[in-house]
């Protein structure tokens, strides 16, 4: 699924939109960016409320389709420029990360 139509169905909040043309198969959801980087795969989208410049150097080190951010966390222009730069789509949400993640999982195998 393209991470803009994963957005659009669970009505997240576009924050910066180039990439959101990107696969999206899964799912990986963490706050610990060390866990991120050792765990998560080509094509998840990063659920985390981590707001800040390294959760996007995190997301392309390993190949994340899209990131979410949870909790209407506030996100700085530095994170902003550098989802656009590394060409990843960077979402809002209000849900926390539990809810969201249960709402990806269930969207993305309904898929298959």
């Amino acid at each position: 699924m393209k991470a803009k139509d994963l957005a659009a169905a669970l009505g997240l909040e576009v924050i910066q939109p180039i990439g959101d043309d990107k696969e999206v198969s899964a799912g990986y959801t963490s706050d610990l960016l060390s866990d991120v980087m050792a765990n998560a795969k080509e094509e998840n989208v990063l659920i985390t409320i981590q707001a800040h410049i390294n959760t996007m150097a995190v997301a392309a080190h390993t190949g994340s389709g899209a990131v979410i951010i949870c909790n209407s966390r506030p996100i700085g222009d530095d994170m902003k420029e550098a989802a656009a730069k590394e060409e990843i789509a960077l979402f809002k949400t209000e849900k926390n990360q539990f809810t969201i993640s249960h709402l990806v999982y269930s969207l993305l195998n309904k898929e298959q």
